[in-house]
């Protein structure tokens, strides 16, 4: 395994993803089975989502939510077919865990499943004030989840099971078709060139994780997941920045950083101001905001 200072001295300040094996993780990765599982936390209610289909789309939200006692839920996530379902009988389900007020607490392991939290040895290679958030994460068997990019420093910790993780870096942006923190482009693997041509520019980054293992993402960097087994996993997400550059109502780490936001607004009412000059003028301006933004703002080591 990575040691705390190796991490720190040679791989977090090159803000790159890395795959780190051979943690020391605690007795969850053993222990971990179906049936502990659902002894363990009992049958409190958890709100997982279901979905028929198994990409899941947070643009079109082709899921539902549904609530399950938590063994009822880890039992039907572990099977292929169901007997009770509620869409049909080859559904997916997915539980990301949220505070007790989802508005106003973050997810933390050791408040919503202190019984599994003894389990587990989160990898602390970030000061106690630095933590957000400690999400428990369980997914059904062929489950895909969104591209998306979180504001904070994660690490992804699979417990059991195994998982397919593409990236992509945050200077492909442009590529990527964003709504939001989140990208249109669902199928990385088969994109709809005709409606995402540029997507083809995007470099893609690759990994498989297996149990034990744990992925450090970088924040801004953009991940698209996929089960390809039953698993579990609990991601750790930390402040790279000072704690109040982040947005306070942020409960789930992916609000934009409070200047990223501000700029955004101003930018707009930039935009707005130029309507009221005629088009060539328009476009001639513009064109010229984006050379200065370019200029002041672009780092100069991106190729």
């Amino acid at each position: 395994g990575v040691t705390r200072e190796q991490f720190l001295r040679d791989i977090y300040p090159r803000r790159r993803p890395v795959v780190l094996k051979g943690m020391e993780l605690g007795v969850c990765t053993t222990k971990w089975t179906v049936d502990y599982l659902s002894q363990a936390e009992g049958s409190k209610e958890v709100k997982v989502h279901v979905s028929v289909v198994p990409q899941m789309d947070f643009l079109s939200k082709n899921f539902v939510y549904r609530t399950l006692p938590f063994d009822v839920f880890v039992r039907r996530a572990a099977e292929v077919k169901h007997k009770e379902y509620f869409l049909s009988e080859d559904e997916k389900y997915y539980l990301r865990s949220v505070g007790e007020d989802v508005r106003k607490d973050v997810a933390d392991i050791r408040k919503q499943f202190p019984t599994l939290a003894e389990d587990v040895q989160i990898p602390e290679y970030f000061e106690k004030e630095q933590f957000f958030s400690s999400v428990f994460r369980i997914s059904s068997a062929g489950l895909q989840l969104w591209t998306h990019y979180d504001v904070m420093d994660n690490f992804l910790i699979q417990v059991t099971g195994k998982k397919r993780v593409v990236l992509y870096s945050p200077r492909d942006a442009p590529y990527l078709y964003l709504s939001g923190s989140k990208s249109e482009v669902l199928d990385v693997d088969n994109p709809d060139v005709e409606k995402y041509p540029l997507f083809v520019k995007a470099r893609r980054y690759q990994c498989c994780l297996e149990a034990g293992d744990v992925l450090f993402i970088p924040a801004l960097w953009f991940h698209n997941v996929i089960s390809e087994e039953f698993g579990v996993a609990v991601n750790v997400f930390w402040k790279h920045l000072p704690a109040e550059s982040y947005d306070k109502s942020d409960t789930y780490g992916n609000k934009d950083p409070v200047a990223a936001s501000r700029a955004i607004q101003i930018l707009d009412r930039a935009l707005k101001t130029l309507e009221e000059l005629p088009e060539e003028y328009r476009d001639f301006y513009a064109r010229r905001m984006v050379l200065r933004i370019q200029e002041k703002a672009y780092r100069s080591d991106y190729g």
